[in-house]
């Protein structure tokens, strides 16, 4: 798919919450083996802190290297599974932090932890058409694991933000992209309940490594371009296996997809999985790089993006913090203040 008028990343931001959970004292209350874990730790959010918050820090990252006034944005567009509003949207609460308001489109997204890609899928469709010069898409959540599931060990909190513009004066531009969908049931949480379910190794084969190749596969054939081609790679990270395993089926060397690789630093940020892995890209890439992204949502379906990174790149980077900065500032906790945090005592 590409969009009519030429457009590009015109801002990008992330965030992450300072908090972090060893996962060895995850496995050590449950007596599991804590060598056994899939991720080394991982973020969690504070108790003033949660996907509007995220979205909020993110976005305002965004728009300082954007360098734009937010009355210039069209869209703000949240993708979570995790708001803090059942019935009320995010993305207002953004759009009025940010000075958007009110001359805007706001809504929030959902497609589990694509939902980030898929608003920036509208986003882009939405500048590429003419109908904004600039529309922002958010990826964030403050996903949750059900105490003694394999989730648990995983589901972190902190999100990404991107502004898509006009390609003249973008950090990035857009190539194309292609979504590839399916309803396969691996991942779900039915309303009223506290944790999501999951199908277990379903979840990787057919699910994530079935989406992923094929959509890596059908946006490289439309682009008359191979997997390897780019000089960087990211995926959904819902541990730090599946990444790599993906790479290696696709024939994508594995320092290609290292630098975007973040979950095993602050585990599977769901929404703001691919989107965060993408931000961590753009914080190292060179101009003329080629970057590849996919993200991965349960239920289930992939989104494929293909960036061309400019010199307009190196100057933005320096108006808002790095992915990097937010991964060294953490604080650790217990599994106590964790439990505490994220509410798992019910009262």
């Amino acid at each position: 798919m590409k969009t009519i008028k030429d457009i590009g990343i015109y801002g990008y931001g992330a965030y992450v919450p300072m908090y972090r959970i060893k996962n060895s004292d995850i496995a050590r209350v449950w007596g599991n083996d804590p060598e056994r874990v899939p991720v080394k730790e991982k973020s969690v959010p504070g108790p003033d802190e949660d996907a509007c918050t995220i979205a909020c820090e993110a976005s305002k990252n965004a728009l300082l290297r954007a360098d734009i006034s937010p009355q210039k944005l069209g869209t703000v567009w949240v993708g979570t599974e995790s708001k803090p509003y059942a019935v009320k949207p995010t993305a207002t609460i953004v759009a009025e932090y940010l000075g958007a308001t009110p001359s805007i489109n706001a809504a929030d997204w959902e497609f589990a932890c694509k939902a980030g890609t898929e608003a920036l899928q509208g986003a882009i469709a939405y500048v590429g058409s003419g109908m904004a010069e600039y529309a922002l898409a958010v990826g964030v959540d403050t996903a949750q694991g059900q105490p003694s599931d394999a989730l648990e060990y995983t589901a972190a909190a902190g999100g990404a933000a991107f502004i898509m513009g006009p390609s003249e004066g973008s950090l990035a531009e857009y190539e194309g992209s292609y979504s590839f969908v399916t309803d396969t049931p691996d991942f779900w949480r039915r309303q009223h309940e506290h944790y999501p379910k999951h199908a277990s190794r379903f979840t990787g084969v057919p699910a994530y490594f079935s989406h992923i190749t094929n959509a890596t596969k059908t946006l490289c054939n439309e682009l008359q371009r191979e997997p390897n081609d780019y000089d960087y790679v990211i995926f959904h990270q819902p541990n730090a296996k599946f990444p790599m395993a993906a790479a290696k089926m696709l024939g994508v060397d594995k320092e290609k997809v290292i630098p975007g690789l973040i979950s095993p630093y602050i585990g599977n940020t769901y929404a703001g999985s691919a989107m965060l892995g993408l931000s961590a890209v753009l914080d190292v890439a060179k101009p003329d790089d080629l970057v590849l992204c996919v993200s991965y949502g349960s239920g289930a379906g992939s989104d494929a993006f293909s960036f061309k990174i400019t010199d307009k790149i190196i100057e933005a980077r320096e108006r808002a913090p790095n992915v990097k900065s937010y991964i060294a500032r953490r604080v650790g906790i217990d599994y106590a203040m964790y439990a505490r945090y994220r509410e798992k005592i019910r009262m």
